[in-house]
Parts: structure tokens; C-alpha cells; sequence
């Protein structure tokens, strides 16, 4: 069995090396080319859709194995599963407003993490992660749009 140490240690690693794609993007709105924020742009919104679906992905797993859950709690959470994908999908058919659809998945996403993982028997330790990781994300798309529209 792993120590559970150092699985969250690893979880954490993981996490925050997930974020350095998002980071870099935005900083990049800010520093590259002005013919290239338009890349930059697209590789965000991108990466964005990808974490964000991931993020629903985690429910549907988590859902169907936790033993936990009443059959009404199933139901919610397996709906609420592939809710983030539709929204990061939705995200690419909003035009200009596409990052905010983004930000209000990955805010919503973090809610619902703070409602379901107590039930899924989640460790503690996994909600302070997601609000770390949910605040660098949002900000580093708000960051991306400042950017691009300040310098494009």
C-alpha cells in the first residue's frame, strides 16, 4: 500500500506542475510578439478546456466507485460529471467571452468540489490543493485576456 504521504506529496507536485502551461501563457501575453499573442491566446483557451474537463472527470470516477453516496447523490454527482465539459465546450462558441465561460467552470467546478468530496471520503489536504490550484488558474486566464486585449 502507498504511504499517503507521499501520495499527496506527489498530488501536489503533479497539480502545481499543471498550472505551468497556464502560467507561461499568460506571461507570454504579455511579453511575445504582438503577431503571437493570438497563439498564445488559442493555447490557453486550449489547455484551459482540457483541465476543465478533466475536472468532471474526477466526479464520474468518483462517483461510480465511492460507496459512500445514496443513490440521489450518485445521480447529482454524475450530472454535475460531465457539466465541466460541456461548459469548456460551450467556452470555444462564445466568442469573447469564451475565457469567462472558462473562469466560471473552474470556479463552479471548485464549489462543487466543496460540496461532493466530503462525500466521496476525500482527504482535506485535496480542497486547499483545488482552491490553490483554482485561484492560479482563473487568475492566470484573467491575466491572458488583460493581456492580450492591453497589448493586441
Amino acid at each position: 500500500m502507498q504511504n499517503p504521504a507521499s501520495r499527496e506529496r506527489l498530488a501536489h507536485q503533479l497539480g502545481y506542475a499543471g498550472l505551468i502551461p497556464f502560467v507561461l501563457l499568460a506571461i507570454g501575453c504579455w511579453v511575445v510578439e504582438k503577431s503571437w499573442i493570438g497563439d498564445f491566446i488559442q493555447g490557453q483557451l486550449a489547455y484551459g478546456i482540457a483541465i476543465l474537463s478533466f475536472l468532471g472527470g474526477l466526479h464520474w470516477s468518483l462517483a461510480l466507485t465511492s460507496n459512500n453516496l445514496s443513490a440521489e447523490q450518485s445521480r447529482k454527482a454524475l450530472v454535475w460529471s460531465v457539466i465541466p465539459s460541456l461548459l469548456a465546450w460551450f467556452s470555444t462558441m462564445a466568442g469573447g467571452f469564451g475565457f469567462a465561460v472558462l473562469m466560471a467552470g473552474f470556479i463552479a467546478a471548485y464549489q462543487a468540489d466543496r460540496r461532493l468530496f466530503p462525500l466521496y471520503g476525500m482527504p482535506g489536504w485535496m480542497l486547499t490543493l483545488r482552491l490553490r490550484l483554482t485561484i492560479i488558474v482563473v487568475a492566470s486566464l484573467l491575466l491572458s485576456v488583460i493581456g492580450a486585449n492591453t497589448r493586441g
